[in-house]
């Protein structure tokens, strides 16, 4: 059932409108949450939101409870493929917990937390932006650590990484649902603009696992991955000394030792190589340069050190 969580008159007789699928049975009543489309050039969850409606449609007699979808929280962002809000020039994560009382944006944001508060577990997926590609994994907040790291374990992440508060925005929804009492994993996964099948599958498998375990799925529960639990003392940054097109030589998500070629940055115009860029720790290549033009001081690589 497709129900409208807000809606707003928009210029030449356009609708604005924020959706969710609500799939119900049982007597349960334990509800689960997932979230993507927060950032409109974010297009990952789009596949997950769509595959784990399709299995649960397909086994509707395994789901015990409350799932409910929504795949596009800024949907005028995903539909033109803006990161933030148009015309408003508004990062819709940055406005959490809203106001009823406030701007169009303010309250579009009071409206979805009144929607999702309350929830047992929120899911809100993200993906990198258009110039790094990011592994599976889940971002906490220190301060939620005991809440959420549980939870996280069964989402079949590679890992889970822990921020330090001072890391965290106020204004997302995570930190806005988690301080209220609303547990709510951060997901990051893949690469701005794109859609990475495997990544999709693979955090599919997991959520389905997260609900066995809250007992709202009574179908087999898919096996996931023991995650790697990190905080940010332990992750490398790499970031170019020098500007011009990176080519990128390791490849991302396996283990690489120190000193090894994470990639060269090259000078198109000479012919010359300007920096090869190595790592400095043994470790997990997590994150790598996406986008090819780099500037001095752009990110090239985080490595989880072992």
């Amino acid at each position: 059932m497709i129900k409208t969580v807000t809606s707003a008159q928009m210029p030449v007789n356009e609708k604005f409108m924020i959706q969710k699928q609500v799939i119900k049975n049982g007597r349960n009543k334990k509800r689960i949450c997932i979230v993507s489309g927060t950032h409109g050039d974010e297009l990952e969850g789009q596949y997950v939101c769509w595959e784990l409606i399709r299995r649960v449609k397909e086994n509707m007699d395994m789901l015990d409870g409350i799932l409910e979808v929504y795949p596009a929280l800024n949907p005028l962002g995903v539909n033109s493929m803006t990161r933030g809000i148009p015309q408003f020039d508004l990062d819709m994560n940055r406005i959490f917990p809203g106001n009823e009382n406030g701007t169009f944006a303010e309250y579009t944001a009071a409206k979805i937390i009144d929607d999702i508060s309350g929830a047992d577990v929120v899911i809100d997926i993200h993906a990198s932006n258009i110039f790094l590609r990011e592994i599976p994994q889940v971002r906490i907040n220190e301060i939620s650590q005991d809440m959420l790291v549980p939870l996280a374990k069964h989402v079949n992440a590679d890992f889970i990484w822990v921020h330090s508060n001072a890391t965290v925005l106020e204004g997302t929804l995570a930190y806005s649902l988690n301080t209220t009492g609303t547990p709510c994993l951060v997901v990051e996964m893949g690469v701005g603009m794109r859609i990475t099948e495997s990544y999709g599958q693979q955090l599919t498998d997991g959520i389905l696992n997260l609900m066995h375990e809250m007992g709202i799925w009574k179908g087999d529960a898919p096996s996931v991955r023991e995650p790697i639990i990190s905080k940010d003392d332990r992750v490398s940054f790499l970031n170019a000394n020098e500007s011009g097109v990176f080519l990128p030589v390791a490849k991302h998500s396996e283990k690489i030792r120190k000193g090894d070629e994470i990639g060269k940055i090259i000078n198109p115009l000479t012919g010359d190589i300007l920096e090869e860029v190595v790592s400095s720790v043994d470790g997990l290549l997590f994150t790598i340069r996406e986008y090819p033009v780099v500037y001095e001081g752009s990110l090239i690589a985080r490595i989880l050190g072992d």
